[in-house]
């Protein structure tokens, strides 16, 4: 069978104004029909810019400056501008990381995912709106003769990706490209995208190219596997051969990077960062972040080798061996049984939060959303308070309440004894020095016209801590503890990369040295290898502060990873509660284990799952009774009333609480545990 897609020795070149970034720099793939090729690596490795180039959609100063890229047999770089365009427009598809910025914001979802057939079959506008009705119906999405006239802002990000998906498969593509899919969604509405990508490349006969740095998407979706590193392949084979046995060191790191790799001990953290690509390189391009790098690896150009498992390694992982973590350290809970027994640092009590809902036109008043309804829960000095569920269920609500960025509709938050939703604006804004709210975007949320010396001093500066001396020996110190030099102080945000700038993000969190940080998402826009870098950071410096964390996210494995308890909400109630170690492998209620069900794994078995239908149920009128109930395999009508968080250290809410033994497989059959 002949390749689908074929790319060889291709080269990209990116021209800026300090000089030309040698993105791609020989890269040769195969994607045959049907298949599923995964790509993978961190961030600047060239994952992205291979779609792009395949896809003819490089950047400003951007253009293949060598290889082919023969597509159903035909090298695209020799055909003329019109058919290249018709090619890559009806005969390939791509799927974008953010459907909201790749779709019009001013145009209709119909009109947009009916554009193709205008542009390249010229079919009628009638036409285009039937079919780009039934693409819709075919990828999931919920009432599309309604949907059509919709706006982008108007749908969740579930939504939008299945309009994005749309768009890419209405002209019926024989390739997809799919870059970073899912990076901004929660586990269920990710694993929803994932499942029906596999069945629209069943059902349409396609091939994919999955582009991600989420190791758990390839283990469980691809069909084989090419690990990128600054520009190169450095590894490529069959996906159960590569996580079973991978043979390149850099392969070895970003396995070892994984929370869930973890197993109680410190995560592998890769040292440095990747070469900058706009100056000549030799050798080995990992040799400098290699544990096992000789003098021959920085001067030998080091082709990939093999047959159906290729690598480009001088020092190569052994068959025999084990993936050990090379750094041990006890991951014993932070939380001491004196600090423990004492009065807690955060005590949140019936915690209510309702926004009012405007209508349209003359009706103003449409309601009330019920974003927190009666959250209860207590952190102690030293410990990290996990916050799970789906977007939408409350939890970035729940923070900002907690640092007092919002007014609690009812019910109290106590910090240090002092109820601060009881208090004035500028006894809130003394609080602050009691507690900080580390953001999932650190680069939106510091202003991009000041230098980082500047954003780390202006709560020093707001809050009058100290003269400028004193400010200055502060921000020094704060730097140390994050492990950023002081030549970053003159810099602006823009010219950090994503870890460096949570770095930074994490400084401004501790300059007033709080007693706890709230991290609303902290490390979800990082790939695998900076945010075992920042996890680490941050239990560093629990232990050695003491700090408190909330800690939220939609990841299990990085919460169960940091978290010495977690709380699991759902549509504005904690509906589980418990030790982080119980509720991540003896999940009671439904909704925990479907979530847990939903995480990619490197280690994915083949099992009963629980899955979760449909969309999450409107806040401004959430179910009676048991909020998941409408969701629910186990669901009676009993449900329809509301059950308690009851039990003693690990609490749950839920009238048919599953038992640490019950399987996945009995829950889907709907029995009662």
């Amino acid at each position: 069978m002949e390749p689908l897609l074929e790319l060889r020795d291709l080269d990209t070149d990116i021209a800026q104004r300090r000089g030309t970034v040698h993105a791609l720099d020989g890269v040769s793939l195969r994607v045959m029909p049907g298949e599923t090729l995964g790509i993978v690596g961190e961030s600047g490795s060239g994952k992205t810019m291979t779609a792009l180039s395949i896809m003819g959609l490089l950047p400003p100063g951007g253009q293949v400056s060598g290889g082919e890229i023969v597509f159903e047999g035909r090298d695209l770089r020799s055909l003329p501008a019109d058919e290249v365009r018709r090619t890559r427009g009806v005969r390939m598809g791509m799927v974008f990381q953010d459907p909201l910025t790749s779709l019009n914001p001013t145009m209709r979802i119909g009109v947009q995912v009916a554009e193709p057939l205008r542009v390249h079959e010229k079919v009628g506008k009638a036409e285009a709106r039937t079919r780009a009705v039934e693409i819709l119906r075919r990828v999931g999405m919920p009432r599309p003769d309604k949907i059509v006239d919709n706006y982008p802002h108007e749908l969740s990000g579930g939504m939008r990706q299945r309009v994005a998906i749309a768009m890419a498969l209405v002209c019926s593509p024989k390739l997809l490209i799919a870059d970073e899919p899912t990076t901004a969604l929660d586990v269920t509405t990710q694993r929803q995208i994932l499942e029906l990508i596999d069945d629209l490349r069943e059902e349409f006969s396609m091939a994919v190219i999955l582009v991600t740095h989420d190791l758990g998407v390839i283990a469980g979706r691809a069909d084989r596997v090419a690990v990128m590193y600054a520009g190169r392949v450095v590894e490529t084979s069959a996906t159960a051969a590569l996580f079973r046995t991978p043979r390149h060191r850099y392969t070895e790191a970003l396995l070892e990077a994984l929370p869930e790799a973890a197993d109680g001990e410190r995560l592998y953290s890769i040292p440095g960062l990747p070469p900058d690509l706009s100056r000549p390189l030799t050798g080995c391009r990992f040799a400098e972040r290699c544990r096992h790098v000789t003098d021959e690896c920085r001067v030998t150009d080091i082709p990939l080798t093999g047959d159906a498992h290729q690598f480009a390694c001088l020092h190569p992982v052994s068959p025999t061996d084990q993936i050990p973590s090379p750094v041990r350290v006890s991951s014993a809970p932070v939380v001491d049984a004196a600090r423990v027994a004492g009065s807690p640092v955060l005590s949140v009590r019936n915690l209510v939060k309702n926004y009012a809902s405007h209508g349209r036109g003359l009706r103003r008043d449409a309601g009330q959303v019920s974003a927190v309804a009666d959250v209860s829960f207590e952190v102690a000095a030293g410990e990290t308070f996990g916050l799970v569920g789906e977007s939408g269920c409350g939890k970035s609500t729940l923070g900002r309440l907690a640092v007092g960025l919002e007014r609690p509709s009812d019910g109290q938050i106590v910090l240090d004894g002092t109820d601060i939703g009881a208090l004035s604006g500028r006894e809130r804004r003394r609080m602050h020095r009691e507690v900080q709210l580390m953001f999932q975007d650190s680069y939106a949320a510091m202003n991009p016209r000041m230098r980082v010396d500047s954003i780390l001093a202006e709560p020093l500066e707001i809050q009058k801590a100290g003269d400028g001396a004193a400010r200055r020996a502060r921000i020094n110190t704060l730097l140390d503890q994050v492990g950023l030099s002081r030549r970053v102080l003159e810099r602006y945000p823009h010219e950090f990369s994503g870890g460096q700038l949570q770095r930074i993000g994490l400084a401004r969190s501790l300059a007033l040295q709080p007693r706890l940080i709230v991290g609303d998402e902290p490390v979800s826009a990082l790939d695998v290898s900076i945010q075992a870098q920042v996890l680490n950071l941050m239990r560093d410096l629990q232990q050695e502060l003491g700090l408190a964390y909330v800690f939220i996210s939609h990841d299990l494995s990085v919460v169960d990873y940091m978290a010495d308890r977690i709380g699991v909400m759902y549509l504005g109630k904690l509906v589980e509660v418990g030790p982080a170690r119980e509720v991540v492998r003896a999940a009671r209620h439904p909704y925990t284990q479907a979530l847990i069900d939903a995480v990619p794994s490197i280690n994915e078995v083949s099992r009963e799952r629980i899955a979760i239908e449909g969309e999450l149920p409107s806040a401004l009128n959430p179910p009676t009774g048991c909020r998941f109930r409408t969701r629910c395999p186990l669901a009676t009508s009993r449900c329809e009333t509301e059950p308690p968080l009851a039990g003693d250290r690990h609490q749950v809410a839920c009238h048919f609480p599953l038992r640490p033994e019950s399987s996945a497989a009995a829950v889907q059959a709907g029995a009662v545990q």
